[in-house]
């Protein structure tokens, strides 16, 4: 055998060991494939966790959801009675509004028609003016001969009227009318509202009766205007000192009293004139034969 030979020979059996040698890719394929069930179960793993996390962020805004829901149909329902409740204050605002409105419509007319009612009486009244001016045109001619017809009147009544007068008495009694002279007692006793006694009383005479007292005069003074009398009455004297002319000199008499009273109208020196008044239910003196 020669070199060449050998050599090929060696080739031959390189070749042949090669061609016999099992190849590697089936591990490689594998490994790969481990590999890749490996990172599958991992990213399995990982992905589960993901998605419980997820499921419970999701659990939790479905509870969100739900009270958030709850929340918002309760504010349904306020906003829904709140709204009931405001459209039914308006209606009672308007309802208001338009019996306010019927008021012063209401209102109004009746003061167009006061206003048309006032028109007519103006109008009926400046009728009435214009009809009595003229009267009084008519009438004016005639007011000089009335005033002096009234002045005659009035100077008759002032001449022929009697100066009857009130005072009152020492007793402190508002007396009637009281008469300063014998023309006003005989008016008085036309009257009839009392009965009336005339006397005249001298200084140092007994006692006198007028009516159904006595009198006497105890002191003058003509200076003074003043004199002093002592009235016997119901058994009893009443002296009334320094008294003054025109004086109601009262006093009560009667079993049932009833009250007196003496007016001195004149006065002389020695002597007093007047008389006394007495009640119309006061008893009447005693006539002698």
């Amino acid at each position: 055998m020669s070199l060449l030979d050998d050599k090929e020979e060696g080739t031959t059996q390189a070749e042949q060991y090669g061609a016999h040698k099992p190849p590697s890719w089936p591990a490689g394929a594998a490994i790969g494939a481990l590999l890749l069930a490996i990172g599958g179960i991992a990213w399995s793993y990982s992905l589960q966790g993901r998605l419980a996390d997820t499921e419970s962020k999701l659990a939790s805004a479905v509870q969100q959801n739900t009270a958030l829901s709850q929340k918002i149909e309760d504010t349904n329902e306020r906003m829904k009675a709140q709204g009931d409740a405001l459209a039914q204050s308006v209606g009672l605002t308007q309802q208001q509004l338009q019996d306010k409105s019927n008021e012063l419509v209401a209102e109004q007319r009746r003061d167009q028609i006061r206003t048309a009612r006032l028109a007519r009486e103006q109008k009926a009244t400046e009728a009435q003016v214009g009809a009595v001016k003229s009267d009084v045109s008519g009438v004016k001619t005639d007011v000089g001969g009335v005033k002096t017809d009234v002045a005659n009147t009035q100077a008759d009544l002032a001449a022929t009227k009697t100066q009857l007068t009130r005072a009152i008495g020492d007793a402190g009694v508002m007396s009637g009318l009281i008469a300063k002279n014998h023309s006003e007692l005989v008016q008085l006793e036309h009257q009839g509202d009392r009965n009336y006694y005339e006397f005249t009383l001298d200084k140092g005479a007994p006692a006198k009766n007028v009516g159904t007292i006595k009198v006497r005069l105890r002191k003058v003074d003509s200076k003074r205007s003043k004199f002093t009398l002592i009235v016997s009455s119901d058994d009893r004297n009443i002296e009334k000192k320094d008294r003054n002319i025109d004086e109601p000199i009262q006093f009560y008499s009667g079993k049932t009293p009833q009250l007196f009273e003496i007016v001195v109208n004149d006065m002389t020196k020695k002597t007093v004139t007047g008389y006394l008044s007495t009640p119309k239910s006061a008893p009447s003196p005693i006539s002698v034969p």
